[in-house]
């Protein structure tokens, strides 16, 4: 409407990498549901519906296009709109769907940011609520530490936490990790302590990610995982991926992954991961100790 003439928004990216074995994400059956949603939503123009998909399906799915979609939908906002799917295959288990979406009058009956808006504002509220003690702690320290701002005081330690242990804090944002570092040996003089220092790195040094910025803070989702002693294991008939977290060790190197991991569901699939962690080759030997967690959410 301002430059007074035809404009076209391109939304470029891939649905699905999971849909077959041996697919580039690996395989997940939730990859097809995945596409068959999105495929069907597109086609009636429901962008309530898109904007509403669940984040655990989305992260199932393993897309890179589901953003640009949602990002290209707000230009949509407040009008009429004409869809068609054009196309839609998924050859090498990644899934492409080719649409257009036209605008056509506006109607005040499809404006829908400030719904979901409203609707976000909710959901932060109902999740800072439901907080455990440990994770409403890292939260605060996050975002003081981000916004430059003194860090939070944890007040009367409850007795449980005032001994020491290893801790991890992981961070997701949209149902994908944002975040994640810990200590397998506590170097802190209680869990509180241990939490607080950890919860920083996981927001700004975790290398995979760029540091947490201010505007994301009301979007990230935290865990904290305290972790029970290790014991060495005979071997991986003692593991169980959904129980137990793992850590090898070899030539000086060492990896851990924690325990009930979405998308980990064999011993064979943590100790490839905590190898690949580690960079131990597949081959090489290792010793192998497993822990339990308690996690807080």
């Amino acid at each position: 409407e301002a430059l007074k003439r035809p404009t076209a928004l391109v939304a470029s990216g891939d649905l699905s990498h999971r849909l077959l074995p041996g697919a580039p994400a690996g395989y997940d059956p939730q990859g097809k549901v995945f596409d068959e949603e999105v495929v069907r939503l597109v086609g009636k123009g429901d962008i309530p519906g898109l904007m509403s998909l669940d984040p655990e399906l989305v992260e199932r799915a393993g897309e890179c296009g589901y953003r640009t979609m949602i990002m290209m939908l707000g230009a949509l906002d407040g009008y009429r709109v004409e869809a068609e799917v054009l196309s839609y295959e998924g050859p090498f288990g990644v899934g492409y769907m080719v649409a257009a979406l036209k605008p056509g009058a506006r109607d005040p009956g499809r404006e829908f940011l400030a719904a979901f808006e409203e609707e976000r504002r909710r959901r932060i509220e109902a999740r800072r609520e439901s907080e455990s003690y440990l994770v409403r702690l890292a939260r605060k320290t996050l975002e003081s530490y981000v916004r430059g701002e003194k860090r939070p005081d944890p007040g009367e330690i409850p007795p449980e936490f005032r001994r020491r242990a290893g801790v991890f804090v992981s961070i997701k944002k949209h149902g994908s990790l944002r975040g994640c570092i810990g200590t397998v040996e506590p170097t802190r003089p209680n869990i509180v302590e241990e939490v607080m220092a950890n919860a920083v790195s996981a927001g700004v040094r975790d290398p995979r990610f760029d540091p947490v910025e201010p505007d994301e803070l009301d979007e990230l989702e935290y865990s904290v995982d305290v972790l029970g002693e290790p014991e060495a294991v005979a071997g991986p008939h003692e593991l169980d991926p959904k129980r137990y977290g793992v850590i090898v060790s070899g030539g000086g190197r060492q990896g851990l992954l924690l325990p009930d991991i979405e998308g980990v569901d064999t011993v064979e699939e943590q100790l490839a991961i905590a190898r690949r962690k580690a960079g131990i080759a597949p081959d090489e030997p290792v010793t192998i100790k497993r822990f339990e967690v308690v996690r807080y959410r």
